[in-house]
């Protein structure tokens, strides 16, 4: 076994009581704000530490390291946009298609875009194996979440709700990393929205026999 594999990367402990969450929060905070201004390979805990004003010791006690901060950055950010997608989903079930693609589009557009600072400095970290992990986990609660609604529309069926759903979340993915990647002004986000309505409607429509 590697050296890599020995490394704790796992959070130390989850904060309880109200200071601790607010502590860790402002390391969260302090570690995008980091990574925005160096970026992955220049972040340092000591840097994180001294931008969040807590001692590298206090950092310690959540984040054995700086990979274990930002896996857990990342997985937080995941966690954020997926619960986002995961209620929209929710609050559509038995709804019209278009009714529900517009809604899930909104959502995880939303989620993304809101800091899309963050979500631009992040994908340049989800590039290791701990990082996909993290990412295909929280795919796949996005994918389950879609089929799940899906199953419930009216007068419609699919044949393969599972590789639908996929479809769904990698180009809505696609398309909103690609959105960011090349700046995200509020016109280019406003046409992503209805673009990715259109797209989602359409494949939606085909896949189900309704085109």
């Amino acid at each position: 076994m590697g050296a890599q594999s020995q490394i704790p990367l796992e959070p130390r402990k989850t904060p309880v009581q109200a200071r601790s969450t607010v502590t860790v929060e402002a390391i969260y905070e302090a570690t995008f704000q980091v990574l925005l201004a160096v970026g992955a390979d220049r972040l340092t805990t000591t840097r994180v530490a001294e931008r969040a004003g807590v001692s590298v010791g206090t950092l310690y006690q959540y984040f054995p390291n700086k990979q274990s901060l930002l896996l857990s950055v990342l997985e937080k950010h995941h966690d954020r946009v997926i619960s986002a997608v995961e209620l929209a989903c929710r609050r559509n079930h038995g709804q019209q298609l278009s009714t529900m693609i517009e809604s899930v589009v909104e959502a995880f557009v939303d989620a993304k875009t809101e800091r899309s600072d963050i979500s631009m400095a992040l994908y340049a970290t989800a590039v290791g194996v701990q990082e996909r992990a993290l990412l295909n986990k929280a795919g796949k609660r996005a994918r389950a979440a879609m089929a799940s609604m899906l199953a419930t529309a009216p007068n419609t069926k699919f044949d393969d709700l599972p590789f639908t759903s996929l479809m769904l979340i990698s180009a809505m993915g696609g398309a909103t990393r690609a959105v960011l990647e090349a700046g995200a002004t509020p016109k280019m986000v406003r046409s992503l929205r209805m673009q990715l309505v259109l797209l989602c409607r359409g494949f939606l429509m085909s896949a189900a026999g309704q085109a």
